[in-house]
């Protein structure tokens, strides 16, 4: 590691001037926020907003092809984002208890940064099975609705890490590195992270996507599973190059990458067994629906 590294980490943040060398050294310098009537509007906070926007028409549009009414997918969505926000803070800060513990006032301080992914997903999935159960809808089939609508936030919401200048890896020479040159006009050259999960995420989703059309649903739960195959093993190495991962507690394990880990072995194994499960389960074909004000439809 460059002498510069530990001492860029400091001036990095919304401060430094972005380059690209495979793209021609294009160079960038797009600001972290905006004022708009008298108000700093953090951009990262823009693009979180439009990956949740895109994700849930997404999703509501093709809700009915899996049994279940676009408004029911609408009110879920009420408790759901809120509580995936929740729950994003509340792993981060669990995994950064030592400063919190000592820093109490900062808990809720989501303003200044500290969400993670994961902490939003399980939140999600806990009110996504909590809302299912009240409303009698099939939780699998919901599950498989909300994996592309997870993959479109994840590919989008990465890119507020680029107006960030954060969720970078290690230095390297790599074809594809990205610039970093501090105000003082050093510069370092590190993995774009947050580009690597972005492009990865776009695949995912195209593949989905795909599948979907052909009709390859076989059961209910079954694109979650490719999800959690998926996601799970591009987290699993592009965590292994960042710099500001989240460590189980005083251990040098990546608490991310073990996640992943495990969440990639059990989509996969999953998959594998339920390979020769023909059957088409209801909710693997497009069902019509009779009144979109009722739930009939989604009932087991």
């Amino acid at each position: 590691m460059s002498p510069l590294f530990p001492v860029l980490i400091e001036t990095i943040q919304r401060e430094s001037v972005i380059s690209f060398p495979f793209l021609g050294g294009l160079r960038l310098d797009p600001p972290a926020s905006f004022t708009l009537f008298g108000r700093e509007i953090y951009l990262y906070g823009v693009v979180i907003a439009l990956a949740f926007f895109l994700a849930i028409v997404y999703c509501a549009h093709r809700a009915p092809e899996f049994g279940i009414a676009p408004d029911s997918f609408y009110d879920m969505m009420i408790w759901l984002i809120p509580g995936a926000i929740l729950g994003a803070r509340l792993y981060y800060v669990l995994f950064q208890a030592d400063y919190y513990l000592a820093h109490p006032g900062e808990i809720l301080a989501i303003w200044e940064g500290g969400l993670a992914i994961y902490g939003g997903i399980i939140a999600g999935i806990l009110i996504c099975a909590l809302f299912c159960r009240v409303k009698k809808i099939r939780f699998p089939a919901m599950l498989d609705l909300m994996s592309f609508g997870v993959l479109i936030g994840q590919c989008i919401g990465r890119w507020g890490n680029f107006f960030n200048r954060e969720a970078f890896g290690a230095e390297t020479e790599i074809f594809c590195r990205m610039g970093l040159t501090a105000p003082d006009g050093s510069t370092i050259f590190v993995h774009p992270t947050f580009l690597y999960e972005s492009v990865w995420n776009l695949v995912g989703l195209t593949a989905l996507i795909l599948l979907s059309r052909r009709r390859r649903r076989r059961y209910d739960g079954q694109y979650f599973l490719m999800y959690l195959f998926w996601y799970g093993l591009g987290r699993a190495w592009i965590e292994g190059l960042r710099t500001d991962s989240l460590y189980l507690w005083n251990t040098e394990i990546r608490v991310s990458q073990a996640l992943s880990i495990a969440l990639a072995l059990t989509g996969g194994v999953l998959l594998f067994l339920n390979r020769k499960n023909r059957r088409l389960l209801r909710g693997g074909d497009p069902q019509p629906e009779t009144d979109t004000n009722t739930e009939t439809e989604s009932q087991a």
